[in-house]
């Protein structure tokens, strides 16, 4: 069963959407977080339940990310993808907050081929967990903002909230 629940947050309205699951806290594992006007951002289906009680492990958590006093989220994904989609979610799991990686960093550290970095550029593009499965912590290789499905301005919103501090 899909349940959802949408919260309010510096980025506007999140979307949350989760599955049930009996190993999660709150019993849902989440499926998706999307902001309104996100590229390939899910939407509220009418066979969805909402649910706002399912999330509430998961909101406590935003909500003391946006304070700034969480820097690492605790949170079961379902999500699914490719299997290269996800050895690159993986790869963006492990960049810490405060940190940043470059397109080809993300590329090499998941033994892929240099040529293969606009693959990953996609798979980022791909991610469907915005703010949990940190993608906003990826830039070009000069230190220019790029490529992010909830809108560059999003991305420095975040990147600042983390006190990145970006080349000028």
């Amino acid at each position: 069963m899909t349940v959802y629940a949408t919260i309010d947050s510096p980025l506007g309205e999140l979307l949350l959407v989760g599955e049930r699951s009996a190993t999660a806290p709150g019993g849902i594992a989440l499926t998706a977080l999307s902001v309104p006007g996100q590229r390939g951002g899910v939407t509220v289906r009418p066979e969805w339940t909402e649910d706002a009680c399912a999330f509430v492990p998961v909101i406590v958590q935003l909500r003391a990310y946006f304070a700034g006093a969480e820097t690492r989220f605790d949170i079961e994904f379902a999500s699914s993808g490719t299997d290269f989609q996800q050895r690159v979610w993986r790869a963006l799991d492990e960049i810490p907050y405060g940190a940043t990686a470059t397109y080809g960093e993300i590329t090499a550290r998941i033994g892929a081929p240099r040529e293969r970095t606009r693959a990953v550029a996609a798979a980022i593009g791909a991610n469907p967990l915005l703010v949990v499965r940190p993608c906003h912590r990826v830039i070009a290789a000069g230190g220019a903002l790029t490529g992010y499905s909830g809108g560059l301005e999003r991305k420095q919103r975040l990147l600042e909230l983390e006190r990145v501090l970006l080349p000028a």
